[in-house]
């Protein structure tokens, strides 16, 4: 079997996750279910199901939502048109966006105020992006993934400001804002702090995990960035990775016997996972112990929140 397992000890659940399931979690107790959350609270096919079996539904839009209900939108953040009809439909909200996201999205208005022209750098369709960017004039506001869009982005703009998906690394964005900073003459760059400190660690843990390991295993879904970036980021460390989704299910490869198997998980999956995973490798396992984390994220004012009574 395998020889020895090395496991990543930042991995797992970010403060901004904890937060929002805290959430789902709090709304249920007072409420009751149903609850209904919009989209995945978190990307994870576990998390999700571990909810719907205690009265959880999930949607797509608010029109699934039946009036005199409860609505939890997710930790990606949500189009301001969401908020808006929710406020029209009188329904009863609970934001669970991430305090990072949140910052973010603040910080962008308040460039456009000042006259600036906001570069986005985010992958085109995640939910953070479509909610941020929804809080711009569509002219205001242009969505950058690689260096290769830079080339379509107008030649005019006088002065920019660069925010990023919070689940991208410092070193995702870097080639970027390089390019960025040699196409125009003012760019104003995001702090480091908008970077998600959960996704900066997960990455630095899997390039250490990477240098004593010869293959990483990285739980976590198919439609989590993060979890799928940690994949790519062992591969370009050096070391061959896949992505783990489901560990119930998972089998052993042959090619994996009598190697040291690096684990690590996305900021989106639960730690029962990972105790899966390693009952399925039956090694002994080594912890890679790293810096820690000690960031948390204050939980919104839950007190007073009560189903919208419908009027005939």
């Amino acid at each position: 079997m395998v020889k020895k397992v090395v496991l990543a000890s930042l991995r797992g659940f970010c403060a901004g996750v904890i937060r929002a399931i805290d959430i789902v979690d709090l709304a249920l107790t007072k409420l009751g279910s149903p609850i209904y959350v919009r989209h995945e609270i978190v990307h994870n096919e576990h998390v999700k199901k571990d909810f719907e079996s205690r009265g959880v539904i999930f949607v797509d839009e608010l029109s699934e939502v039946p009036d005199g209900n409860c609505v939890v939108l997710s930790a990606h953040g949500s189009e301001v048109r969401v908020f808006e009809e929710s406020k029209k439909r009188n329904l009863a909200v609970v934001d669970a966006t991430c305090p990072l996201v949140i910052k973010v999205h603040l910080e962008m208005i308040g460039a456009w105020k000042k006259g600036y022209k906001i570069i986005y750098i985010g992958h085109k369709g995640h939910q953070e992006v479509i909610g941020a960017m929804s809080h711009l004039p569509p002219d205001s506001c242009f969505l950058v993934g690689s260096v290769f869009d830079i080339e379509e982005l107008p030649e005019n703009l006088s002065k920019i400001f660069v925010a990023t998906q919070t689940t991208l690394s410092v070193n995702d964005t870097k080639e970027i804002i390089k390019a960025l900073q040699k196409k125009y003459k003012e760019v104003l760059l995001p702090g480091a702090q908008d970077i998600c400190y959960a996704t900066q660690n997960r990455q630095d843990a899997v390039k250490e995990l990477a240098k004593v390991t010869d293959y990483i295993l990285i739980i976590g879904s198919k439609n989590s960035s993060n979890s799928c970036r940690l994949v790519e980021v062992a591969k370009l460390a050096g070391t061959e990775a896949e992505l783990v989704p489901d560990p119930y299910t998972y089998k052993v490869k042959k090619e994996l016997y009598g190697k040291t198997i690096g684990v690590s998980s996305g900021a989106s999956a639960p730690e029962i996972l990972v105790e899966t995973l390693l009952s399925k490798l039956q090694a002994p396992v080594e912890i890679l112990q790293l810096k820690e984390e000690d960031v948390n994220f204050k939980l919104p004012d839950m007190e007073n929140l009560k189903r919208p009574v419908l009027i005939s």
